[in-house]
């Protein structure tokens, strides 16, 4: 079976072009990294090139040494990479000690992974454990509504969580523990991984002021429709902003009957 057609990959490659097509990716913005599971990297591992090489991460990730992962490429257009996947992305494998990566397939007119592998894989080792082993998407773009908030709203969790809950009545039975935010910072480097890795403790979604949003998901699905449902949130937040604010809006008692319909657990915090 060629590499790209396992199953995976396919997946992988269906985000890259949906997300494309969504608007979320100018030029080589954003970026995508899949934990890959046992079975999957068995299946394809005699065509795979053996670790050599070794660059170094940028951090230390000990709690996912001996993985491998599909990731994006840097500097590489989420547009391309159905078109050729094995020129836009690359399969990865983490050293015994998790400081040191090695390319093993993928990338094959030159290239490295992506610039934010620091943070992904930082944050993939956290997500591991807070999830139990369950999360396997760490996924960045650049939606433009959610962006365009963080000019307007103050720059704390609590503000854009309640105004994206208020926004659609799914938002806080798809977020009930709220949505991180940053203000803005350097991107790539591992002061951003840090601050990322402590809300993604917390959270599954994390806006980068005036840059972007980060999600982490078990799947492709999920981590998709996280992005989703902020960008489309955002939207509507811009809207109504721009038709002169809000005239009325889900109470406090709304969001506690909606969350004993769905049997759920809202942030209590992030209520007005």
């Amino acid at each position: 079976m060629p590499i790209t057609d396992a199953k995976f990959i396919q997946d992988f490659i269906r985000l890259t072009d949906d997300a494309f097509k969504k608007g979320w990716h100018e030029r080589n913005g954003g970026n995508l990294s899949y934990r890959i599971k046992n079975d999957e990297i068995n299946k394809i591992l005699p065509e795979l090139k053996s670790a050599t090489n070794w660059q170094p991460i940028g951090t230390e990730v000990p709690n996912i040494a001996g993985e491998y992962f599909l990731v994006t490429g840097s500097g590489k257009y989420m547009r391309n990479v159905i078109l050729c996947p094995a020129d836009n992305i690359a399969i990865i494998k983490i050293d015994d000690k998790g400081k040191n990566y090695s390319i093993i397939w993928g990338l094959e007119h030159g290239g490295v992974p992506t610039s934010e592998l620091p943070t992904h894989l930082m944050n993939h080792g956290i997500k591991k454990t807070v999830t139990n082993d369950k999360n396997r998407v760490i996924y960045h773009a650049h939606p433009v509504n959610a962006i365009a908030l963080t000019f307007i709203l103050p720059l704390d969790s609590k503000t854009f969580t309640h105004e994206l809950w208020e926004m659609m009545t799914e938002v806080p039975v798809i977020f009930p523990e709220g949505i991180g935010v940053i203000p803005w910072m350097v991107p790539g480097g591992k002061a951003i991984a840090d601050i990322t890795g402590k809300l993604m403790k917390k959270y599954n979604a994390v806006i980068w002021a005036h840059h972007g949003t980060f999600c982490a998901g078990n799947n492709f699905d999920e981590a998709f429709g996280f992005m989703d449902t902020i960008e489309k949130a955002s939207e509507i937040s811009v809207k109504v902003h721009s038709m002169g604010g809000k005239k009325q809006t889900i109470s406090n008692q709304n969001f506690c009957d909606l969350a004993e319909a769905f049997k759920i657990h809202l942030n209590e915090n992030f209520l007005s």
